[in-house]
């Protein structure tokens, strides 16, 4: 009786406001309002992006990824420095210069004004294997970049996978909240006629602000991934746009597994291959500090005195490196070197060997979610719509209880939102395969 008190009262509240001229005027203004909001809306349609277009735009704009590339072109611009030489020293003094209150024997003891001019000249050998190192490491810096790029793309598919389903269980959920409403109608029809109960009406009401309590946190998980998407394209989180919902993940098996074929697809294979190249350089870099560098130093001698000819002095000079008590630092640095990379290359392997086995234990996993996804979507879900079609109609029959249909459309809706549930997991172990695959 109170629920029947509130709803009359609402009714008369309401029949007054639409007799007085003030509702009229404000009912005008928000019509009008709500017809420019409409325009607006229709004006501006939110761009629709493609999976394929995010991932590009992933890969042109995104700010950790342009990093790698100023790391690279820096290592560039160091190879450039390292064929420079020293620059040279020059240098002036005195040469033979007696100290005050010296007596002096003869004119020539004056001493003489020195100018010296010295120049290191490195080995040009030297200089190539430095710079061809010090380059290689840009190499290693953009095969870290693939590294990156595979995992930001990992983490953009997820997000867009999950839009797709959170879509997906909205439209099952607003579909199954008209069959709610009907029977919520239903209720209050029956209820004056005493061929129902208030609990029913009341019980309907909940069901079906439960389902809209489920619909907002769909949009809310759409929200999140629009805006982590934004962030991946480096765009302005809040930037409004749409994806393809009719877009279907497919699993795409690899052709083959053998090491081989792996190592030319996976990006941390590229990395280590070029990280073993760039020690390898190292290496011979290393090598080449056997090798002598040269200095040249002119000394020209200014005298002091008329009885001293003008003089110079010209001098050439060769490191020995290969003096055993030289040549231990760039033996020693040589070997270990090596170690390194005979460690790097079983590192390798190990690797590959692993990827192999997991790839074949992931499809195996993905075959079978595909069948039990099947299953469900082809025998569960059919027999549930069907117990819930005829037990509504009895229902419209009045010869089954409301609970019974409830429980019957739960059924329904729990069993949808698990299908739903269990592609996005499928469609996760799709993008780990692909991402274990090129990683």
């Amino acid at each position: 009786m109170k629920y029947i008190t509130k709803y009359k009262h609402a009714k008369d509240l309401h029949a007054k406001a639409r007799s007085s001229k003030g509702a009229k005027i404000v009912t005008g203004f928000f019509m009008l309002v709500m017809s420019l909001v409409t325009s607006a809306a229709t004006a501006q349609h939110a761009p629709v992006l493609s999976l394929q277009s995010i991932l590009e735009k992933i890969d042109s704009n995104n700010v950790l990824l342009q990093s790698y590339g100023l790391k690279a072109e820096s290592y560039r611009h160091s190879a450039e420095a390292a064929t420079a030489w020293m620059a040279p020293m020059v240098g002036a003094g005195t040469f033979m210069t007696p100290y005050p209150g010296q007596t002096l024997m003869d004119d020539r003891d004056k001493g003489s004004l020195m100018l010296q001019l010295e120049q290191d000249i490195p080995n040009p050998a030297k200089l190539s294997a430095k710079k061809r190192y010090i380059a290689s490491q840009g190499n290693v810096e953009m095969a870290t970049r693939g590294i990156t790029l595979n995992e930001l793309k990992a983490q953009a598919k997820r997000l867009y996978y999950t839009w797709i389903v959170a879509q997906q269980k909205i439209r099952v959920l607003q579909e199954n909240e008209k069959i709610m409403q009907t029977m919520q109608k239903i209720e209050e029809v029956r209820f004056p006629y005493n061929q129902s109960q208030l609990s029913g009406v009341y019980k309907t009401a909940a069901k079906l602000e439960d389902n809209r309590n489920m619909i907002r946190m769909q949009e809310g998980t759409i929200a999140k991934a629009r805006s982590w998407l934004n962030s991946l394209m480096n765009a302005p989180g809040n930037q409004s746009f749409d994806i393809d919902t009719t877009f279907q993940p497919v699993f795409e098996q690899a052709s083959s597994y053998d090491t081989a074929s792996l190592a030319a697809v996976r990006q941390d294979v590229v990395k280590m291959n070029e990280s073993i190249r760039s020690m390898q350089l190292n290496v011979e870099a290393m090598k080449r500090d056997k090798k002598p560098d040269f200095r040249i130093r002119f000394d020209h001698m200014q005298p002091l005195g008329s009885m001293m000819p003008k003089a110079f002095s010209a001098m050439g000079m060769v490191s020995i490196p290969i003096v055993p008590w030289a040549s231990k630092m760039y033996k020693s640095g040589i070997k270990s070197m090596e170690y390194s990379v005979a460690a790097m290359e079983k590192e390798k392997a190990a690797m590959l060997q692993e990827t192999q086995g997991m790839l074949y234990g992931m499809q195996y996993e993905i075959r079978s979610m595909q069948q039990r996804i099947t299953a469900m979507e082809d025998k569960i879900v059919p027999s549930l719509r069907q117990t819930l079609d005829a037990g509504f109609l009895n229902y419209q029959e009045n010869k089954q209880s409301l609970s019974a249909v409830i429980d019957a459309w739960e059924a329904l809706t729990m069993m949808q939102s698990n299908i739903l549930d269990e592609k996005l997991k499928l469609y996760e172990m799709i993008v780990d395969y692909e991402k274990q695959l090129y990683r």
